[in-house]
């Protein structure tokens, strides 16, 4: 009995060794392999607004904004039920952001209200939808049900 609390220890104290010891470079790269809101680079992304693209100062202060945002809430998606979160209502075009994470494409639907902006996320067939909280995003902005 006492063999398996004395190896506890030792194993315990190993993983907290290695974990402390680890570079920080490699701890950010394998928790951003699970991070749903992810820091997008300017020059690796491209976004466009009702088929024009964002350029130059433009593109960088809506990157700046995105990239500070608050992440609020994630959304459940049930299987077979992406098609509704794919068309959201909305009185404005959302912003399509387009990058690249090592093999796989991504693509980013921006949805921007004035209490949140919503973000739909697709990759590998898959669809995430999250919400998020940032004053510089939602400025300008409008509820759908401002149809005038």
């Amino acid at each position: 009995m006492t063999w398996i609390v004395v190896l506890s220890i030792i194993v315990a104290s190993a993983l907290k060794l290695l974990i402390t010891t680890m570079p920080t470079p490699v701890v950010k790269w394998f928790l951003g392999k699970f991070e749903l809101h992810s820091k997008l680079d300017p020059s690796h992304a491209s976004i466009k607004k009702d088929g024009k693209k964002l350029e130059g100062e433009e593109k960088k202060k809506f990157i700046s904004d995105f990239n500070e945002a608050t992440f609020l809430k994630k959304y459940y998606v049930h299987p077979g039920n992406e098609q509704s979160f794919l068309q959201l209502e909305t009185v404005e075009a959302p912003y399509i952001i387009r990058y690249k994470r090592g093999k796989d494409e991504i693509k980013l639907s921006v949805y921007r209200y004035t209490d949140q902006v919503n973000v739909v996320k697709q990759y590998k067939k898959k669809v995430e939808v999250y919400s998020l909280l940032s004053d510089s995003l939602q400025k300008n902005a409008r509820f759908p049900s401002d149809l005038s």
